[in-house]
C-alpha cells in the first residue's frame, strides 16, 4: 500500500433570512451542496465541514473561510468542551452542539483531518466555487419556500 493522497476540500456556508446553504468542492469537480431552513451562517459553515469530512476519505485538509470552524480545531476549543461536558468557557452550553459534536467525533475518529483558514472572497477559485454552490443551494431552497 502506498501513501494516500492528501485531499483538499473547500467548504462554505451561506444564509439569508434563516434559509441557508452549504457546499464543499474538491479540485477536479467533485462537490456536494444542500440547504436548511431556520438556520444561521455559522451552522451552514459547520454543516459544510461535516458533510465534507463525511464524504471524502483519506488524508483530508478542510479549507474554510470560517474562523469559527477552523479555530475549533486549530486552537483546540473542542478539548475544553469535552472536559466541561459541552459547556463553553463562559459556562454556557456550546452553540450548535448538534453539529459540532458529530463533527468533532468524526475528526477524532478519523485522525487524518486537518483544517486551514483561507480569506473569503479573495479570488481563490475553489473557495469562490464553494461560495457560489452554497449561495445557489440557499437560493433554490428560498424559492421553494415562497
Amino acid at each position: 500500500m502506498g501513501d494516500a493522497v492528501l485531499i483538499e476540500v473547500w467548504t462554505d456556508g451561506a444564509c439569508s433570512g434563516g434559509t441557508g446553504g452549504w457546499a464543499w468542492v474538491v479540485d477536479g469537480g467533485r462537490h456536494d451542496a444542500g440547504s436548511a431552513y431556520g438556520t444561521t451562517n455559522q451552522r451552514m459553515e459547520l454543516q459544510a465541514a461535516y458533510e465534507a469530512v463525511q464524504s471524502n476519505f483519506g488524508p483530508l485538509v478542510v479549507v474554510s473561510d470560517s474562523s469559527y470552524v477552523v479555530n475549533c480545531f486549530a486552537q483546540g476549543w473542542w478539548r475544553g468542551w469535552h472536559r466541561r461536558n459541552w459547556v463553553n468557557s463562559a459556562r454556557k452550553p456550546v452553540a450548535n452542539r448538534d453539529i459540532w459534536e458529530p463533527l468533532v467525533e468524526l475528526v477524532l475518529h478519523r485522525e487524518d483531518v486537518t483544517f486551514r483558514w483561507v480569506k473569503g472572497h479573495s479570488g481563490q477559485p475553489l473557495n469562490d466555487q464553494a461560495d457560489r454552490l452554497a449561495v445557489q443551494a440557499r437560493e433554490e431552497a428560498a424559492s421553494h419556500d415562497q
